[in-house]
């Protein structure tokens, strides 16, 4: 792993090193929970911004606050009906491109 001053330069090396390589489960394990726990951070930042509660959140969205707090600290995800009725509550939006076209 190459470093200057601790500054990584090579990041595939870091990764490689703590989460195994590219295609393998590890890293797939890992790489998931990084998204899982990166999409937590932006719902709690959206809903502190819209300045509403867990609770009010939940009641919006059809579950409860326990289950917005567990998505919240990434412990569950959401499956993709609830994903998409936070995202909307929240006043977010999700633009799916197709690259190719």
């Amino acid at each position: 792993m190459e470093t200057n001053n601790h500054q990584i330069v090579d990041y595939d090396a870091v990764l490689d090193a703590k989460f195994g390589k590219e295609g393998t489960p590890e890293r797939a394990k890992a790489e998931n929970e990084a998204y899982v726990f990166y999409t937590s951070q932006i719902l709690v930042e959206a809903r502190k911004i819209a300045k509403m509660t867990q609770g009010e959140l939940a009641k919006k969205v059809g579950t409860n606050k326990s289950y917005i707090s567990k998505i919240e600290h990434g412990l569950i995800e959401p499956g993709v009906g609830l994903f998409m009725r936070i995202i909307n509550a929240l006043g977010l939006k999700i633009d799916i491109v197709n690259p190719i076209m």
